[in-house]
């Protein structure tokens, strides 16, 4: 029986021929990572390669790791597999994995989305036989709305706020949704403050990426200075002692969650933004259609369901367990620094 180009084990998405694995949540000797969010790109590994953009994230998180970088498209090969890395439009430096041994190919997305957000490199299209698929938000109510009207919508949030001289506290992921708000918000309403977790990331991502102005909060910034501003922060500073200071204040939170009004309402959030860093539901069978593939392998999110829903177009598709957690992993791991930066 031919062994499968990659298969699911306990470690990770190995594969044998070329004895590497993808996005291994446990330790491996080498392991080719999609992105640098905590549940792609662990500790431990021996060697890790990943597209350039990534490698300041990933030592910024994991320390002085062997880390070798890529760049888009550029073909290496381990052991006679050929492999490389295309974007995935999900976060800078997120890639899709191309996998080719003996004109067979599979390709491993990680996560991504397709709306070029004007940050990330923006997603390709490759076509394959095998597709590895997040499916996140794999269900019909998730529907984007395009980016610029959600952003006219943050800015237009933010005026109103400073109207009435109330501080605007914006909630999103330390790496990857953080850079997005700052990319777009309107610094002509005011001046963009950050937390400390989501000033330190910006602040690796500077050498890859063009991003506005930000002033760091510290002990020492007076309440008064944030009146009318605005405040980036990661969802765990929501409820914190570190966001007594912006009183009075308003909270916002950006995620695609936000579609349903009871996440909300749960997480105790003012106002909610619709915004993905993650495909909708069209956005998913686009891609997929795409690649031209037959076979579909679903990951983590709605998978049952979504898989089901590809077997009744015609798709060869199932799912497969893995230790990927999409959206609700940049919720856990956006912020290991819960604490008042310094």
């Amino acid at each position: 029986m031919k062994i499968p180009l990659l298969q699911f084990t306990n470690k990770g998405i190995y594969c044998a021929q070329a004895d590497v694995y993808l996005d291994p949540w446990r330790p491996v000797g080498k392991a080719i990572i999609s992105h640098g969010h905590a549940d792609h790109s662990r500790w431990g590994h021996k060697k890790y390669i990943t597209h350039h953009r990534n490698v300041p994230i990933v030592k910024h998180r994991l320390g002085e790791v062997v880390i070798a970088g890529k760049e888009w498209g550029e073909t290496f090969t381990i052991k006679g597999v050929k492999f490389s890395f295309h974007p995935a439009g999900h976060i800078v430096g997120s890639s899709q994995i191309r996998v080719e041994h003996q004109g067979e190919v599979w390709v491993f997305t990680g996560d991504y989305k397709i709306e070029d957000d004007g940050l990330t490199t923006p997603y390709e299209n490759v076509k394959c036989h095998t597709f590895i698929t997040e499916c996140t938000f794999g269900l019909p109510p998730f529907k984007w709305r395009p980016q610029k009207e959600v952003f006219d919508d943050i800015n237009g949030w933010w005026a109103e706020n400073q109207a009435e001289g109330k501080t605007s506290v914006l909630f999103g992921y330390s790496l990857g949704k953080a850079q997005r708000l700052l990319k777009h918000l309107d610094t002509s309403v005011g001046k963009i403050y950050t937390h400390g977790a989501v000033e330190n990331m910006t602040e690796v991502l500077r050498s890859v990426v063009d991003l506005p102005v930000t002033t760091l909060i510290t002990r020492d910034t007076k309440k008064e200075a944030l009146l009318g501003n605005i405040v980036v922060a990661p969802p765990s500073a929501h409820g914190s002692t570190w966001i007594r200071k912006m009183v009075p204040y308003v909270t916002a939170s950006a995620s695609g969650w936000m579609t349903f009004r009871g996440a909300r309402r749960r997480r105790a959030i003012d106002k909610g933004f619709v915004l993905s860093d993650h495909c909708d539901w069209d956005g998913l069978l686009e891609s997929i259609k795409a690649t031209g593939a037959e076979k579909v392998i679903c990951t983590h999110g709605y998978t049952d369901i979504f898989s089901r829903y590809l077997r009744e177009l015609g798709y060869d598709a199932r799912t497969e367990s893995t230790q990927y957690e999409g959206e609700l992993a940049e919720i856990n791991t956006s912020e290991s620094q819960t604490a008042e930066p310094s």
